[in-house]
């Protein structure tokens, strides 16, 4: 397992042509106000410097820490609920369900997210008041 390398925020890396994987993300921008999290394309150049091998599979969503810690899955998806404001932080209760059972779930849905909210031909583009929130390559 290569290492990740260090981000200045914590850092979600999600599918940029997955519209359900968008929305999330618009999802969680809506509701970070503090502006915790800055944001990645599974598919970009900062994966590929920020991720080892193991946690770019197209058929998760990737929390990385600015500590270093790596969370992917239903386990990423609850420790970014934990930050994003409102009532939210009540979802991170279902961490007690056993990971199996969690993660089984979420790859049920992810196998079938293309099928079911559609897939665009390009990675999302942030637009210019968000560019800020996305990490570049370099």
């Amino acid at each position: 397992m290569g290492a990740s390398a260090q981000v200045a925020k914590d850092t979600i890396f999600f599918d940029g042509v997955c519209n359900l994987c968008n929305g999330a993300i618009n999802f969680v921008i809506d509701r970070d106000e503090r502006k915790k999290y800055q944001f990645a394309p599974l598919q970009s150049e900062a994966a590929d410097k920020h991720l080892p091998d193991e946690f770019k599979s197209l058929n998760t969503i990737v929390l990385l820490t600015k500590e270093g810690r790596l969370y992917k899955k239903s386990r990423a998806a609850l420790e970014i609920s934990k930050y994003i404001g409102g009532l939210w932080f009540l979802l991170y209760g279902f961490v007690i369900v056993p990971r199996f059972i969690r993660d089984g779930v979420y790859d049920f849905i992810a196998t079938n997210r293309y099928k079911w909210f559609g897939k665009r031909d390009t990675c999302r583009m942030p637009s210019p008041e968000l560019k800020e929130r996305f990490l570049e390559s370099s």
